[in-house]
């Protein structure tokens, strides 16, 4: 195969709209990992409810988890390259979040933290559970004992929109990315799927040409320009569809198997 790595992006890419891997895309991965093709997820989420995915479809290998900010091992959760923060850096964010009534949380690689766990707003508590996550209590910056990776705000998307606009005026040490309609990551400034993916690339002895990328949003955008061929989803804002070389079908009609079974087999 001309493809040796192939790096998909989870929500609005390989699940559809319910959050649900189609029997259609297990098959057509497990045809491209029989090929010799080695398939890795390139996310949003932590590495924490993003390995059950690659279990379900029977792959060890890599997720490079938090938009790229951390890079695991599959068969044994060793972390092999992450982006740590200043979290103290965050404070204005966090005052302003709090003032004006945003969610957030804050992540190590396999840990999330959210003021008083005990207390969830219902959309948030909605939220976590659909996402398999369980965050603890936010402690003080010096009680962390592992590196804070990504810092995520989750509001209505104008209340969001009005933070963006805020925050683009602000002196800007961390890589800030829209990674949905409700959603903003902050994160270190050389983390992104596209880094990490360039450098799991390097580690693997993969060429850039012989990469593949497949995502649908903002933050897919450095994976999608750092690989030989970047495929947007048809469900892509315009913008993230203008930086790929190429265009599948939405994640509602398989669109990552119509893909895979286009360029790789």
């Amino acid at each position: 195969m001309k493809y040796k790595l192939i790096a998909l992006d989870v929500d609005g890419t390989l699940l559809n709209d319910d959050h649900h891997l189609s029997d259609e895309n297990k098959e057509a991965i497990a045809e491209v990992t029989q090929m010799g093709g080695q398939i890795v997820l390139c996310t949003g989420r932590s590495p924490q409810n993003s390995i059950p995915f690659m279990e379900e479809l029977g792959l060890s290998g890599y997720v490079l988890g938090h938009n790229g900010a951390v890079t695991v091992s599959v068969s044994d959760r060793k972390v092999l390259d992450q982006y740590g923060m200043d979290g103290r850096g965050l404070d204005p964010y966090i005052e302003y979040c709090r003032k004006h009534n945003i969610h957030f949380d804050v992540s190590t690689a396999f840990e999330m933290y959210v003021d008083n766990a005990d207390n969830l707003t219902k959309e948030a508590h909605f939220m976590y559970e659909h996402f398999r996550i369980v965050p603890a209590s936010l402690p003080g910056w010096e009680e962390f004992r592992e590196p804070i990776v990504k810092f995520t705000v989750f509001t209505q998307a104008d209340t969001l929109d009005e933070a963006m606009r805020e925050w683009g005026t602000w002196t800007q040490q961390y890589n800030l990315q829209r990674s949905g309609e409700f959603f903003a990551d902050f994160m270190h400034q050389d983390a992104s799927k596209g880094n990490a993916l360039k450098n799991l690339a390097a580690r693997l002895g993969i060429q850039r040409e012989e990469v593949l990328s497949i995502g649908n949003y903002y933050n897919d955008i450095s994976m999608l320009t750092y690989a030989g061929l970047g495929i947007a989803m048809e469900n892509s804002p315009l913008e993230v569809k203008a930086a790929a070389d190429a265009v599948t079908g939405t994640n509602n009609e398989h669109g990552v198997r119509d893909a895979l079974l286009k360029y790789c087999l």
